[in-house]
């Protein structure tokens, strides 16, 4: 299992159209993946949890993965967080 945390930056947060280019990507991977805000964890591949969460900017978020591709898994989330989710 890795953890790994990141910052949300781009300007609506992890919202709709940011949220969806993040779920597509969460279920490229065979590995189960969460993400946390406050205490609460969601399926980082089911959009109602994702959005559920209600990231807006500057929210610290953390990312677990859990499976074969977990590695994998986390860098390319957290690069997709960290390039504003620009594709």
């Amino acid at each position: 299992m890795i953890t790994k945390e990141a910052v949300i930056n781009n300007q609506v947060g992890l919202h709709a159209r940011p949220a969806t280019f993040f779920i597509q990507k969460a279920n490229e991977f065979k590995s189960s993946i969460w993400i946390e805000k406050d205490e609460r964890r969601v399926n980082a591949k089911s959009l109602l949890g994702v959005l559920s969460l209600g990231i807006v900017k500057g929210t610290a978020v953390t990312l677990v993965a859990d499976g074969a591709d977990e590695e994998e898994a986390i860098d390319t989330l957290v690069a997709l967080i960290n390039s504003d989710f620009s594709e």
